[in-house]
């Protein structure tokens, strides 16, 4: 399998079919569920419509969407993070989502750097943006240390709750 990103600890690639079984038990972490919501995705069948309509579907349109991030040494997945392009936002943002036994050890920065490396680099952008519920202060500082400055409170529907609007300009030098 082709990886897209490789860092000092991780893999970082593409979602496949046979990745829906860890997506059921990351989707239905309750600190997923509490800041990121619920995409009621209890079955593998379910997972593998989310990974096809959803990242897939993405890479197809976009060239690029959320990736599975995983350990190197043993593969293990962990987390997923990469770039998504909304209807709702005029550029891509950044989206990543762990597992709580993932939490505290780096990974998080690890992989969304590399992913802004490969968004400023492979995919030339030049601005990215990121999006968190206001109280969720970890998801704020590891926004902060990758760069990312506040912008604004914005809803991205007329029913959506308000999130935290961030931003980056990418150096392309």
């Amino acid at each position: 399998m082709q990886f897209e990103i490789e860092s000092e600890r991780l893999r970082v690639r593409r979602f496949i079919d046979g990745d829906a079984k860890f997506i059921v038990t990351l989707l239905n972490e309750s600190s997923f569920i509490r800041f990121i919501g619920d995409k009621k995705v209890r079955t593998v069948e379910a997972a593998r419509h989310y990974l096809m309509t959803g990242p897939i579907e993405s890479y197809a349109r976009h060239g690029f969407g959320l990736y599975l991030v995983q350990l190197k040494e043993s593969n293990k997945p962990i987390g997923m993070c990469g770039l998504v392009k909304r209807d709702t936002l005029d550029d891509v943002d950044l989206g990543f989502a762990f597992l709580p036994e993932a939490w505290g050890k780096g990974y998080a920065f690890e992989a969304a750097s590399a992913v802004l490396v490969h968004a400023r680099d492979a995919l030339k952008l030049n601005r990215i943006l990121a999006i968190t519920n206001p109280d969720n202060d970890a998801s704020i500082k590891l926004l902060e240390r990758l760069g990312f400055k506040f912008d604004r409170v914005v809803k991205l529907s007329n029913d959506a709750d308000e999130v935290k609007l961030f931003s980056l300009m990418l150096d392309a030098s």
